[in-house]
């Protein structure tokens, strides 16, 4: 049985912990919150490109781009985004486990001899997905990119993607990442990036709008021009996805911890009162065994 002063020991270490927890709890929201606020700016950015070539793809007009050229799918590449840091609670491990049903699915569609190149996004993730690397998948952890990454390095990401996709490293792309939608809920999701489809150029509820446009030079050569920042919005929204979705998960892996020690706190803190109790009764009791001799 535990000593007075050794449940003393734990009560001082349980609360430490819970002021610990909850700081973290507090520095992880200020994070996610930051995060909401980049990706409603970005929105409007991908909104207005896919507005442009929603209006250009309505043009009575032919397009050709290297980047919507669909070919045989040999080798497909896949971005898979996690998080430098870990106390993020399941999220790295629902990403991974994502990740092998994604594998899966492109075996059965594609053959088992496909081969995949898979780019890791954040320490973690990448530590777990090397541990699955053969004959037919390659693990490349990109140089100067993680999961904290801004503007700059994932514009310079996105370029590298498309140069190994035209130079035909790869014959298809996807990205595979957490979905922010709210503090509580992350949906894992999956998206062709290369070749793009058209399908995914007028999502969203894209309005177009019927108006007699003069395009200057051509359609095709605007088209050209704006696809590759349309990718590029696309990536650094996901970026900035996954990063709210890490900081979301870490909030709430902290906040079951600090219920946790609070439930922890409630135990000790009891089972040191009925102790203390107990040797103030058993105090009394020699007293009194005393007078009565």
């Amino acid at each position: 049985m535990a000593t007075l002063r050794e449940l003393k020991g734990r009560i001082g270490s349980v609360r430490s912990s819970e002021k610990i927890t909850g700081a973290m709890k507090m520095i992880s929201s200020a994070k996610m919150h930051k995060a909401e606020q980049t990706l409603k700016r970005l929105l409007p950015f991908r909104g207005q490109i896919q507005t442009v070539m929603g209006n250009l793809l309505s043009a009575d007009a032919e397009f050709s781009s290297p980047l919507i050229e669909s070919r045989e799918v040999k080798r497909i590449g896949i971005v898979v985004f996690g998080s430098d840091d870990g106390l993020c609670g399941a999220y790295n491990i629902n990403i991974f486990k994502g990740l092998l049903q994604t594998l899966h699915c492109y075996r059965e569609k594609y053959g088992a001899g496909i081969d995949f190149v898979i780019y890791t996004i954040g320490v973690k993730m990448h530590k777990a997905v090397s541990k699955i690397a053969d004959a037919h998948i390659k693990v490349v952890r990109p140089e100067g990119v993680d999961s904290k990454s801004q503007a700059d390095a994932v514009r310079d990401f996105t370029f590298a993607m498309q140069k190994r996709f035209l130079d035909g490293d790869i014959d298809r792309l996807d990205i595979l990442y957490m979905s922010y939608k709210s503090v509580s809920r992350q949906v894992l999701h999956s998206e062709q990036v290369l070749p793009v489809v058209q399908e995914t150029l007028t999502d969203n509820a894209v309005e177009v709008q019927c108006r007699p446009y003069i395009f200057e030079p051509d359609p095709n050569t605007i088209f050209n021009s704006v696809l590759p920042l349309f990718v590029l919005a696309v990536m650094q929204e996901t970026f900035t996805e996954n990063q709210a979705s890490e900081q979301a998960a870490r909030v709430m892996a902290m906040q079951s911890a600090n219920d946790n020690a609070k439930k922890l706190l409630d135990q000790l803190q009891l089972e040191y009162n009925k102790l203390r109790q107990q040797a103030i009764t058993s105090e009394l009791l020699d007293i009194l065994g005393g007078q009565v001799k």
